[in-house]
């Protein structure tokens, strides 16, 4: 199989060959479960193209808590089909698909109860993890224990100890969201399938009932392209209402937003060797372990402003600082605050005013001939999601197409990635660059590294790390552009990389040299590198000034102060 290149030349011919003939399938929308679905068409042996009127998984799919996990609290709800599902592809995800990308990490429960609440919720991690191991996915990850007030702070003496009274550790897993997306695109790529970011569907073309194809907008190049296709599956996430309505109808169901907001600190904040997961009034709040870095969130209220950029207002901020503080022995301040983000999660409208009571299962439905929408769901599920959209678009296929093949399909990067990564002591002597930093590259590419290490091998000042941002090589800023669709300084900062969250300064101080290091691969001048510069400081400076206000109006008003893209 051939690696995918999602190159700015592969780019333009992607979407001019989606313009020379009729697919099978055209996915829009390349979040995780657009990206998904193209994956599952294109391995079924359709022509199958996708494209995204953004970058790859810039809406909800970067913008997560990057877990992949069952869901311990919809057990609460009795949604055991739920769990279940989401269990086995965890197992999965870890397993087979992508141990790459995807890997356990621990989380404690403090108990506040003596007694009864050990007994209730020891029952609930038991029953998860009995339904994990009965998938047939889930032997890899340790069992839950129980642990004394002393145990608990014993592994995590951030803890205070009139908090608890004892501890639950069980554990899930995690990824880095917008990576695994990319991912998922480049292995649909490998396969044949043609994939476009920055490419918006403006319109659909019909004959009479049927829906036969899209117009789609080069938002980089401009100009319009006609694409035909038999069968279009909507992808779009929150933006499933605005898709539907331009066919002139609003389809069988209502997708709702709900924002989440997660907070960034440095690893020395808070003193723990594991995640936390703590019941709050609303929801439950998890302290998840990322690199050098936690990530805290998240909230869970409704969203109805610019879908784009969902804006972290100072109360949001400041109702996790306030609930995480109350287990803290040392509590946090705005001060320890490197990062902020804010997503919006698609859920279906039911009768519950409470977007933390809506439906995390999700729906496919067929509005029209032609046109398959799926929305809902949560991102441990999505291959599922897409195998139900493709096997819907396939009732609309006058041709007899094989069934789903994702679940044997590993990800680019997972072939090898163990025999690699028990040779990385080999990798560092060979290249001259730090054990650490070949684990680095190992967990985000698998083995695709090696690519990356071509680059540093042909330009040795490739292998030195960002001069603001140290925990990546310059190397991966220049295969961001090179290999992984990047056309944007922000797209780098933001989703190739993680600096604008896990830095002080989000990510300023490395702009200028990300900019030029990007500049070769995709011909950009002086003048260009000073606007997509520019850009990024006033969408930075717009997130802080958001962060700034007291609630959603005024914090979207403020995030809106900076441009969408940068002007060409």
């Amino acid at each position: 199989m051939r690696t995918a290149t999602l190159g700015p030349a592969e780019r333009a011919a992607a979407l001019a060959a989606m313009a020379e003939r009729e697919l099978d399938v055209l996915v829009v929308g390349g979040g995780v479960v657009g990206a998904g679905t193209a994956l599952d068409a294109v391995t079924r042996g359709l022509s199958t193209g996708i494209v995204e009127a953004r970058d790859w998984a810039s809406g909800t799919s970067s913008r997560s808590s990057k877990l992949v996990h069952g869901g311990l609290r919809y057990l609460e709800m009795l949604d055991f089909a739920l769990v279940r599902e989401a269990l086995k592809e965890r197992g999965l995800l870890l397993e087979r698909l992508a141990p790459h990308l995807v890997k356990p990490v621990p989380f404690l429960y403090p108990l506040q109860h003596q007694g009864w609440e050990r007994l209730y919720a020891g029952s609930g991690v038991a029953l998860y993890d009995a339904m994990s191991v009965s998938s047939g996915h889930g032997r890899g990850l340790p069992v839950h224990r129980h642990l004394s007030r002393k145990g608990a702070l014993r592994v995590a003496p951030c803890l205070r100890r009139d908090a608890l009274t004892g501890a639950l550790q069980y554990y899930d897993a995690q990824m880095d969201d917008a990576r695994f997306v990319l991912t998922l695109v480049r292995t649909a790529a490998s396969y044949g399938a043609l994939a476009a970011a920055r490419a918006r569907v403006t319109g659909f073309l019909r004959e009479g009932e049927r829906v036969v194809g899209a117009r789609v907008q080069d938002v980089e190049a401009g100009g319009e392209y006609v694409i035909r296709a038999k069968q279009i599956v909507n992808a779009t996430g929150v933006w499933t209402d605005d898709t539907q309505a331009l066919i002139g109808e609003r389809g069988q169901f209502h997708v709702r937003a709900s924002k989440g907001i997660h907070l960034v600190v440095p690893k020395d904040r808070i003193h723990s060797t594991t995640g936390l997961i703590l019941r709050t009034e609303k929801s439950v709040l998890f302290v998840i372990p990322w690199g050098r870095h936690w990530i805290i969130g998240t909230t869970d209220t409704d969203w109805d402003l610019d879908k784009a950029h969902p804006a972290a207002s100072s109360a949001d901020i400041d109702y996790l600082l306030e609930h995480v503080n109350t287990v803290l022995a040392t509590p946090l301040s705005r001060d320890d605050v490197q990062g902020v983000y804010a997503g919006l999660r698609p859920l279906l409208a039911g009768e519950s005013d409470a977007t933390s009571k809506l439906s995390r299962e999700h729906t496919v439905a067929h509005p029209v001939p032609g046109l398959v929408v799926v929305a809902g769901g949560k991102y441990t599920t999505y291959r599922v999601m897409a195998k139900d959209a493709v096997d819907e678009a396939v009732h609309g296929l006058d041709q007899r197409v094989a069934p789903c093949v994702t679940e044997d399909t590993p990800l680019l990067g997972a072939e090898g990635y163990r025999a690699l990564w028990n040779a990385r002591a080999r990798i560092a002597a060979r290249t001259g660059l730090h054990v650490v930093r070949v684990e680095h590259l190992l967990n985000r590419y698998g083995s695709l590294a090696e690519e990356v290490l071509a680059l540093v091998a042909e330009d040795p000042s490739l292998g030195e790390p960002l001069a603001a941002a140290d925990d990546y090589l310059r190397a991966e800023v220049v295969y961001a552009a090179s290999h992984e669709g990047a056309r944007h300084l922000d797209d780098v900062l933001t989703r190739r990389t993680r600096v604008s969250i896990e830095t002080f300064d989000r990510g300023t101080r490395s702009a200028r040299e990300a900019a030029e290091l990007m500049a070769p691969v995709l011909g950009w001048d002086e003048g260009r590198i000073e606007r997509e510069v520019e850009h990024y400081e006033k969408r930075v400076e717009a997130e802080r000034e958001s962060q700034r206000q007291p609630d959603d109006l005024t914090a979207d008003a403020a995030r809106l102060g900076a441009p969408d893209i940068v002007p060409i």
